[in-house]
């Protein structure tokens, strides 16, 4: 189901990234950096992805000019346990809170719940924002990165940051148009070091779902951007669009995952970037400053999420995915 908005804009975005993150290729798009210490000044990762995340709702209120009393709604969502680290950084928001999750599709669900809401006439400013930090989400996901195991060259680097995004009714240079809310998607894949095998099938789903729907077509778009599918989803993807629905992607596509970082120079990423966060830098970062220079004048931004927890995986279980999608227009 294709959701229209009529009164829905971005006034303001704010990306904060971790070590990896800032020696990429989009490391001057973003608003602070913690070029050395992945603990950020914390005591433990997990602390450290409070921090980033409080530093990048602390960003977003003094880049927009709006004062804490204003926002609304604050949503947000993470990969840690019960989303502790949206709900630490809610705190000093004192604002109402909406907790989410969508594993890696967490950003693009956030805009979509926000717009909803804005654009209903219920709130006029609301906070979308998520974070990750690859060493706690490691911890929880499949081992401690102290530990030292292996990984396949298919296995993806989740990013480490924290971004925000405020959605407004008052209008600036940037509009939230419309969007897809995905559907669980199992195409029976277990293999959690695979992420972009799980999770392509779901951007396909949802991709081919926004353009049945908008009646647009691949080329009305200056950019579609799939979330942190890597250098071998990015293909599967591409692969499974042309052979189940007679849809090719062209110069206009790529994945946030390949984006983010020098896959030439950064070895240790592997297939490319993944997390929470890792779409949502270079969205609220590179992309909604080509949105506002007229680089672009329209982006479909299609996030995508692995929806597993190590309990299922070891219990032998596929592993589900989704994607949500977002387009946004200059104006």
């Amino acid at each position: 189901m294709l959701i229209k908005y009529r009164n829905v804009y971005v006034k303001a975005t704010a990306t904060v990234a971790g070590p990896y993150e800032a020696k990429g290729p989009l490391r001057n798009s973003f608003d602070k950096r913690y070029v050395k210490d992945l603990y950020c000044n914390a005591k433990s990762f997990e602390q450290a992805e409070v921090k980033l995340l409080e530093d990048s709702l602390k960003i977003l209120l003094k880049k927009s000019e709006i004062d804490k009393k204003d926002i609304d709604l604050v949503i947000a969502g993470d990969l840690l346990n019960q989303i502790t680290s949206s709900s630490y950084s809610a705190l000093e928001m004192h604002s109402p809170f909406l907790g989410i999750y969508s594993a890696c599709a967490t950003s693009i669900e956030g805009i979509l719940i926000g717009a909803n809401f804005i654009d209903s006439g219920k709130v006029n400013n609301c906070i979308a924002a998520t974070s990750s930090h690859n060493m706690s989400s490691e911890k929880q996901f499949r081992n401690p990165t102290e530990y030292g195991a292996p990984k396949p060259s298919t296995a993806t680097f989740t990013a480490t940051g924290g971004a925000a995004i405020l959605l407004t009714n008052q209008p600036s240079h940037i509009k939230v148009v419309d969007g897809v809310i995905g559907t669980a998607v199992d195409y029976q894949q277990k293999d959690p070091m695979h992420m972009g095998a799980v999770m392509a099938p779901a951007a396909a789903d949802t991709l081919y779902r926004y353009l049945r729907d908008s009646k647009r077509k691949v080329e009305d778009f200056d950019l579609i951007l799939t979330g942190d599918l890597g250098i071998y989803g990015k293909e599967i993807l591409k692969d499974l669009l042309q052979s189940k629905y007679q849809i090719t992607l062209g110069s206009n596509y790529n994945d946030c995952g390949v984006m983010l970082y020098d896959l030439e120079k950064q070895k240790d990423v592997l297939a490319g970037g993944s997390g929470p966060v890792c779409s949502a830098l270079v969205n609220y970062g590179s992309i909604m400053k080509g949105l506002e220079t007229g680089k672009y004048k329209r982006v479909l931004l299609i996030a995508t999420g692995a929806l597993f927890s190590p309990t299922f995986v070891y219990q032998k279980k596929s592993i589900l995915s989704i994607a949500h999608a977002v387009c946004l227009e200059a104006i």
